[in-house]
């Protein structure tokens, strides 16, 4: 590089020119020129004897390469962490020095790559494939929406068909499209292969599938001969999911969302101009001319199905503690106690945008609540919230037992629960104590009082209890000390039961008045 630069500075280029012809900046071409020929000389040759971070180790390195030759960077990385602790060390560092391990010392990695076998096109209308996928798309206000597809393809004559939504598919629509797929076709093929969706399949069992109870009624109402994938086996649908990248790649992406039926018009459209006429890659012939020859192999389809009402959603929400469940980033009340009697329901979103939640086993509803618009948001139905009332009412029977004039306390006590609501139990557990701790009459005195006197608390009640009993105290007391006096003759005792002349107030005033 130093050569070609001084070549071209003697042609009469610009340090601008000669970066943007060598692809550099221009302070390195500048940085160049400043150094004589004997200095950049030194310079290379610095570089070549530079030591490098990891060169202590390149000992211990080696030997992990030389004994595991399919040995990552990534894991030699992981292995220098778990050795040296206290190594400060960026991966992208280790991952370029055992490049150069590799290369330095011909240590060639060692891979297992997947065999592959091109597998020949079933006969016509022998197989269909299907498959789902989804997108994220910019709407027209420039927001951004989830969409989910199901895709079908004639394995022979590589002819699609598609359908969107703006939801997650259910058991329900999944039936709908193939409905919509038979009829677009013309007929359906003598087999189906699926990928291992929770939609359809809930067990491959060793090969005796069980799938889902609406999907296994769908099934041998309308005579389906389905297969299965294997995990992890693309050659088995490999043609379904190039469809499902060709959706993604050439219909879906860069294009804007307005609504759903324009969406689905659109991707019909496209499978007209596009996906079933352009000439395909593998069989180098166009789809719709293919199948024009296919089609005549085809099963028909004469009975018609009643899905819309023998066929109910399949998603399924599990339970949570707080008897709520999570549907599209909300959270939707269920009735007490419902987490202790069920793990899962399921949940069927309806065209007015309502959410009914129901039991899978029985199609029992137990819930239905309208879908916001935000998310984020608890919707409960008041009628999921315990009823404290019943313990509240309870309680107040209770404390009213206590009395004699049951009635006349029930009353006392609802003007308390009207003046408390927040602390009623407090209140009544109060004035239960101390119905326990007095008497039928003191009981009795105190709740007249309190009415008299508009007392309703706890606390005026407990204070009007105390009162009663310290006027009851004085008034015996009283009582006591008389019949312990003892009178020393008949002229004393006469004394003792004789009253006193008293005047009213009146005379004395008048007489003060007089002066």
């Amino acid at each position: 590089m130093y050569m070609e630069i001084k070549q071209l500075i003697k042609q009469g280029f610009s340090q601008t020119k000669i970066a943007e012809k060598l692809g550099v900046s221009r302070s390195t071409v500048h940085r160049h020129l400043k150094k004589s020929p004997s200095e950049m000389a030194e310079w290379v040759e610095s570089l070549k004897s530079k030591k490098r971070k990891l060169d202590p180790h390149k000992e211990l390195i080696l030997s992990w390469l030389r004994k595991h030759p399919d040995m990552s960077a990534a894991q030699v990385y992981d292995w220098l962490l778990e050795k040296y602790e206290d190594m400060n060390i960026g991966e992208s560092t280790v991952r370029t020095y055992v490049k150069d391990l590799r290369e330095e010392y011909m240590i060639k990695k060692e891979t297992s790559p997947r065999m592959y076998e091109a597998i020949p096109d079933p006969p016509m209308g022998e197989q269909m494939q299907v498959d789902f996928g989804h997108t994220k798309q910019k709407t027209s206000d420039n927001k951004e929406v989830k969409l989910n597809f199901i895709a079908f393809v004639l394995s022979h004559s590589r002819h699609k068909y598609k359908e969107w939504l703006d939801r997650p598919f259910t058991t329900q629509d999944v039936i709908r499209a193939h409905e919509n797929a038979f009829k677009w076709y013309g007929g359906m093929t003598n087999e189906i292969v699926y990928d291992q969706d929770s939609l359809i399949v809930v067990s491959e069992n060793g090969g005796d599938l069980i799938l889902t109870k609406e999907f296994q009624n769908y099934k041998e109402s309308r005579g389906l001969n389905l297969r299965v994938c294997r995990k992890a086996d693309p050659e088995s649908k490999g043609r379904i999911e190039n469809v499902v990248g060709f959706i993604k790649q050439n219909f879906a992406k860069h294009r804007v969302f307005h609504n759903l039926d324009a969406w689905n018009e659109q991707g019909w459209d496209w499978l007209n101009r596009t996906g079933n006429f352009k000439i395909h890659n593998s069989t180098k012939k166009r789809p719709v001319e293919v199948f024009l020859l296919e089609k005549q192999h085809l099963k028909p389809v004469h009975k018609k199905i009643d899905f819309q009402n023998n066929y109910d959603s399949s998603i399924t929400r599990c339970v949570h503690k707080d008897n709520t469940i999570r549907f599209e980033s909300n959270r939707y009340s269920l009735p007490l106690g419902t987490y202790n009697k069920i793990e899962k329901v399921c949940v069927k979103e309806t065209e007015a945008k309502e959410l009914v939640i129901y039991i899978h086993d029985t199609g029992e509803i137990i819930a239905k609540h309208l879908i916001p618009e935000g998310k984020g948001q608890l919707v409960k139905d008041r009628k999921h919230t315990r009823d404290r009332t019943k313990g509240v009412e309870a309680f107040i029977n209770t404390v009213a037992e206590k009395f004699e004039n049951k009635e006349l306390a029930f009353q006392y006590l609802e003007k308390v629960r009207k003046k408390n609501p927040r602390y009623i139990k407090d209140q009544l557990q109060i004035i239960l104590r101390e119905t326990k701790d007095s008497n039928s009459d003191v009981l009795n005195k105190a709740l007249a009082e309190c009415l008299k006197r508009n007392l309703y608390s706890a606390t005026d009640f407990g204070d009007i209890i105390a009162y009663v009993k310290r006027q009851r105290q004085g008034i015996e007391t009283a009582l006591e000390n008389k019949k312990e006096i003892k009178p020393l003759n008949k002229l004393s005792e006469w004394v003792l039961e004789t009253n006193a002349h008293k005047r009213e107030i009146d005379s004395y005033t008048a007489l003060m008045e007089v002066k």
